[in-house]
């Protein structure tokens, strides 16, 4: 949840590493520093706020260094300040560290540290890790790689760490376990970052660093082993990512941006997959496991937030489509209790980052039950899609906004390319519905592109709720967890009270809310339970409930019995998920941006959940 930049080389390194953690700072923006190593010794800054804060602090400061770390802080361990702000000194001075992740018997490897007479000056667990390699280095008189490795066999918890010595000048030190790690390899010069993002600007090939391993870098030369000492030759991969998808490219934010980007990431996840010229589907992603699915009788979907909201629209899709019996999981919950899964069982793991902590946890439980494990993800080389026996990429390209938009729309899009896949292996879609269904979601972008060229209106009613404390959303079938996404989305950029409800329940408790100050989202498209809908739609009006409702084009009985309307084009009841999330991401959009807020960095939220 924070973010890593590091580099050494012939550059100069600071106006470097203050781009990229520019570009990181939606993974952490509490505080931020920089360590540089000069002919004026090993220097930390460090600044509570945004990289901008940091970078004024840097002002008349003498920034000439050929070799640094830096890093934007998500606070886990002592509040936000500038003492708490990584970069982090051992105590001599000679060592300084940046972390990613928790390092959970950090207390007693401090007492221990305390009563060998080291000071700490912040409330951090990773001011602890970096004296305990010092104290290792110093008493075993090892070199700082061998400190690093004894002291990590000793740390419990997750990390993703860059150490200077100043005494080598040359050497930059990092490892991971559970916390994302990737090396750029330039000529004569090496990056160091959490994703891709600061790097591809200078070089595209690149190393992702597996857990339990160390990654040294000296004089020019890497050097990758595991911590059992044994050298590893290190996988070099190309990045496939442009420079220009992580800019905003004129939009006033990333979520605007990508929320816009939608057809084109919608049509990107289906690319090479469907063939409407002769109806065709093809995952190569699955390869053999579509036959395992398809024979399975039960398939466990673990996701956290958005993506939790996108594996309950896969529920209904695998139930409907291949009649396979599904389960929805936190993956938070599920790693923490026994779960009952048997060899054969399938265990889907839906993450943007293919970085989150305990979806990662949650298959390595699954898997050592026996279980088949899959990954929907958006990041090529993601610790998900290395440690899963398959899957399938959404290709919705970077999301750099913290509230989820265009990768819950690709994740739904794929979960019902799989669904249809599963069904039409196991023989239990009709070849009518297949074919109404691959030609409808070649369809959707069209679709999507028709709905954002009335963002102009959804953006008036937005202006009528900005002050609103409350808001419910509601929906029925597919549209229920479209309704727990639009509540939260709401929820993490505006700070408005949100919830989502199925509209049947509402007589079972939440209609006790309506009341003339209450805006009621309503999502009633044209389906299976549109009936039942316009009698819940009744039900708040006649307590003087406000209601908006997302409502299917030419639909003209609910627009003469609710406030406000924004229409989405017709499509397969079992494809609309995808069309009714755009109006909502508008909506909290627009709210929120009213209020004043920064959408693209909403208050303690953090892009990728790498930690508990």
């Amino acid at each position: 949840m924070c973010g890593i930049v590091a580099y050494v080389g012939h550059r100069e390194a600071a106006p470097l590493i203050i781009k990229g953690l520019k570009r990181l700072e939606y993974r952490g923006y509490d505080s931020s520093g920089i360590a540089l190593l000069n002919s004026n010794g090993l220097k930390v800054y460090k600044k509570k706020g945004k990289v901008k804060d940091l970078e004024n602090e840097l002002r008349d400061k003498e920034l000439s260094a050929t070799i640094g770390i830096g890093h934007t802080r998500w606070a886990t361990h002592g509040e936000p300040n500038d003492v708490n702000a990584h970069p982090h000194y051992s105590n001599s001075g000679r060592f300084a560290i940046i972390h990613n992740g928790i390092i959970e018997n950090y207390a007693s490897i401090k007492q221990s540290l305390l009563n060998k007479g080291y000071t700490f000056q912040s409330q951090t667990d990773t001011e602890v890790l970096v004296n305990f390699v010092e104290d290792i280095q110093k008493n075993k008189k090892c070199s700082l790689e061998e400190a690093v490795r004894i002291a990590l066999h000793e740390v419990v918890g997750a990390y993703a760490i860059v150490i200077m010595d100043a005494e080598n000048p040359t050497q930059l030190i990092a490892a991971r376990k559970g916390s994302p790690l990737v090396i750029g390899i330039g000529d004569d010069e090496f990056f160091f970052a959490s994703d891709a993002t600061p790097i591809i600007e200078y070089t595209k090939d690149v190393v992702y660093l597996d857990d339990y391993e160390i990654a040294v870098v000296k004089d020019n030369e890497l050097t990758v082993k595991n911590l059992s000492n044994e050298e590893i030759d290190p996988y070099i991969q190309t990045v496939e990512l442009e420079l220009e998808a992580i800019e905003k490219g004129g939009y006033e934010h990333f979520m605007l941006k990508e929320i816009f980007e939608q057809p084109r990431s919608i049509a990107d996840s289906m690319r090479g997959r469907i063939n409407t010229e002769d109806a065709t589907l093809v995952l190569g992603g699955l390869g053999s496991y579509l036959d395992k699915i398809a024979k399975t009788k039960r398939i466990v979907i673990v996701a956290c937030g958005t993506s939790w909201h996108a594996g309950l629209v896969g529920e209904y899709l695998f139930e409907e489509l291949a009649r396979i019996n599904v389960e929805v999981e936190y993956a938070s919950e599920f790693r923490y209790r026994n779960p009952i899964i048997k060899e054969g069982d399938i265990v889907i793991a839906i993450s943007q980052s293919g970085e989150t902590a305990d979806t990662m946890a949650a298959l390595e439980l699954a898997k050592s039950k026996g279980a088949i494990i899959l990954g929907v993800c958006n990041v090529v080389g993601s610790s998900i899609a290395r440690i899963t026996h398959a899957g399938v990429y959404t290709h919705a390209g970077p999301e750099i906004g913290v509230a989820s938009t265009k990768a819950f729309t690709a994740q739904v899009t794929v979960l019902s390319l799989i669904a249809i896949a599963v069904a039409q292996k196991k023989g239990t879609i009709s070849n009518e519905l297949y074919r109404e269904l691959i030609f409808g979601l070649d369809a959707i972008p069209s679709k999507v592109e028709k709905i954002l060229k009335n963002a102009e209106k959804v953006k008036d009613i937005s202006k009528l709720f900005t002050f609103a404390s409350n808001f419910i959303f509601l929906g029925r079938g597919l549209n229920f967890p479209v309704a727990l996404e639009g509540a939260l989305k709401l929820k993490e950029i505006s700070y408005i009270h949100a919830e989502g409800y199925p509209a049947a329940e509402m007589k079972h408790g939440p209609i006790a809310l309506i009341d003339e100050d209450m805006p009621v989202v309503f999502i009633a498209t044209k389906d299976s339970s549109y009936e039942k809908i316009v009698s819940n739609i009744q039900e708040v009006k006649a307590r003087k409930g406000r209601v908006i409702a997302i409502v299917t084009e030419g639909d003209n009985l609910i627009p003469n019995m609710v406030d406000f309307t924004i229409e989405v084009p017709r499509t397969n009841e079992l494809l609309s998920p995808i069309l009714t999330s755009i109006p909502l991401q508008l909506i909290s959009y627009y709210i929120a941006v009213l209020r004043g807020r920064n959408v693209d960095q909403p208050r303690n939220l953090a892009k990728s959940v790498t930690v508990e």
